[in-house]
């Protein structure tokens, strides 16, 4: 299984620790996503800077969305099945995918893709739901389960 994390708020005045960890998950700016594996460095990660970021279970579908909807190559390019194909042992996006949603692969398994997905800001009328307070009690912090994926497909 693997994470999908969303960065939601500013490290304005924010403790050292928590802006270097933020740093080392590739988060450098809000609305900005990375898909991780589930462990326990990961986990202690998520922890320290759950004030700030939001995450949830990444399904196949999703990853696939968020690869052909807004990950890039080094150039800015956009990624294709061929580039998959390539860079990778996988023959589409959609075999790439799988494997990173079921922990097979990584996001580092392809060097020419990027990342970090920079995503857009939620769209509709909730928005983030207040970047205040935790995901449980309304607004957009912390963990989600699977309801990452009605967020991220609002960030598109």
């Amino acid at each position: 299984m693997s994470w999908i994390v969303v960065r939601a708020r500013s490290d304005v005045k924010v403790e050292r620790s928590i802006r270097e960890t933020m740093g080392h998950l590739n988060l450098t700016r809000v609305n900005h996503a990375v898909i991780i594996p589930d462990n326990a460095q990961y986990r202690g990660m998520l922890q320290k800077a759950k004030d700030f970021i939001t995450w949830g279970n990444a399904d196949a579908d999703l990853v696939e969305k968020v690869i052909t909807g807004r990950g890039r190559l080094i150039g800015n390019k956009p990624v294709t099945d061929s580039d998959v194909k390539e860079g990778t042992d996988y023959k589409s996006i959609k075999e790439f995918a799988k494997a990173i949603a079921s922990d097979d692969a990584t996001v580092k398994d392809m060097p020419e893709l990027k990342r970090v997905f920079r995503l857009h800001p939620p769209r509709g009328s909730k928005g983030w739901g207040g970047i205040k307070r935790t995901y449980v009690i309304g607004g957009a912090l912390g963990p989600r389960g699977e309801d990452i994926g009605d967020l991220v497909e609002r960030m598109i």
